[in-house]
């Protein structure tokens, strides 16, 4: 194994820079700064928020070429820190300036390598936002208390990273957690990033609802979906439409609307079910739930569409019943995902938004067996 030296500094700053130049290429770092010019002429006009949607839309986009560009321009500033450092230290015979270049060299190394997952997201539908569903499996109260662990893990992974989310639907549980929810994403390539976390989690832990500290394993369905959007011409006839009203409800089925508002969808033909109850209106509640209808029948012709292409062979990965991920917390801490072998010691962290390096390892991995393939 060889040493690296202060020697070798210069010549791994210089693969770091073309690295970066690489992603800056395939990102279109430029594109970005002309859209982001574009976007804040739009979200300057005095009439912007007569269209709400329109409005969120904007924002979102904003935010989110801002954010990349931000990124880009800080990974940029701290190479070029790096190598002015690295020349004073030499020059003064500063150890301690060489220390903190070597320690920021291994820490660009890993942000390099975090942006550049990126450049892996080149599907038909990665930089659509994204819907995502969770359900709890077999386990019982354990499971239901799962879902809303995962939907929490979500939510906090996406306040880390500044994405705003919308949560259309939850279906709490009797006793503790949650049956089921739908929530959205609302940032490009949320899609494209949050897919690999498709397919069935398993938990492992001693039962805080057993009485007698029993081992219990349970289980809960994660579905992402592309966000519909107008060039998918996922059209729905009223004949095909099902639409039932009732009265929204909260945890231990404490209503929290005095209305009618909350609406289910079910489609005639396929038997899907979407509800939405979160918004204040019927109307809004409807809208929120066709969006969830035709983002659920886009993922079915995909799928369908995929299988075609497969032959015989059924494409399962990333579905309900393909068991991806295992969260164990007794006898021992870990969670582990059983498709790339990557693992931490430290569930907390995980259950707290600190996903990324499964994601990451997920997204390399979907691209190497499609590679393969």
């Amino acid at each position: 194994m060889s040493v690296v030296t202060a020697a070798d500094f210069p010549e791994q700053l210089k693969a770091l820079d073309a690295t970066l130049r690489n992603i800056e290429n395939v990102l279109d770092v430029d594109k970005l700064r002309r859209d982001k010019a574009d976007l804040e002429e739009q979200a300057s006009a005095p009439d912007l928020w007569d269209d709400q949607a329109r409005a969120q839309d904007v924002n979102s986009r904003l935010s989110y070429a801002a954010g990349e560009i931000s990124k880009m321009e800080r990974l940029r500033s701290r190479i070029d820190d790096a190598g002015l450092l690295l020349e004073m230290a030499e020059a003064e015979g500063d150890e301690g300036s060489v220390a903190e270049v070597a320690a920021e060299i291994v820490a660009l190394g890993k942000a390099i390598e975090e942006v550049e997952v990126r450049t892996l997201l080149s599907g038909e539908y990665d930089s659509r936002e994204a819907l995502v569903a969770i359900r709890a499996g077999a386990g019982g109260v354990d499971a239901a208390d799962f879902a809303e662990m995962l939907m929490r893990m979500y939510l906090r992974w996406a306040e880390r990273h500044g994405y705003p989310t919308e949560v259309y639907d939850t279906s709490y549980a009797e006793e503790a957690g949650l049956k089921s929810t739908t929530f959205a994403v609302k940032v490009p390539y949320a899609y494209g990033t949050l897919s690999v976390e498709s397919g069935t989690h398993r938990l492992v832990r001693i039962s805080p609802f057993d009485n007698q500290g029993r081992r219990q394993t349970s289980f809960a369905g994660v579905e992402v979906m592309p966000v519909v959007e107008a060039i998918d011409h996922i059209e729905i006839p009223d004949n095909e439409l099902k639409t039932d009203v009732y009265r929204s409800s909260g945890p231990g089925g404490q209503s929290v609307n005095t209305t009618d508002s909350a609406v289910r969808l079910t489609h005639i033909p396929t038997g899907i079910v979407v509800t939405c109850q979160n918004e204040k209106s019927q109307l809004q509640n409807k809208a929120s739930a066709l969006r969830v209808l035709q983002a659920r029948l886009l993922e079915r012709r995909r799928q369908e569409e995929r299988t075609k292409m497969a032959g015989l062979k059924q494409d399962t990965t990333g579905s309900w019943g393909d068991q991806m991920r295992s969260y164990v917390l007794h006898p021992y801490q870990m969670v582990k995902d059983l498709r790339t072998e990557f693992e931490v010691g430290n569930p907390t962290s995980v259950f707290d938004g600190d996903v990324d390096a499964f994601i990451e390892a997920g997204i390399r991995w979907r691209k190497q067996n499609q590679v393969s393939a």
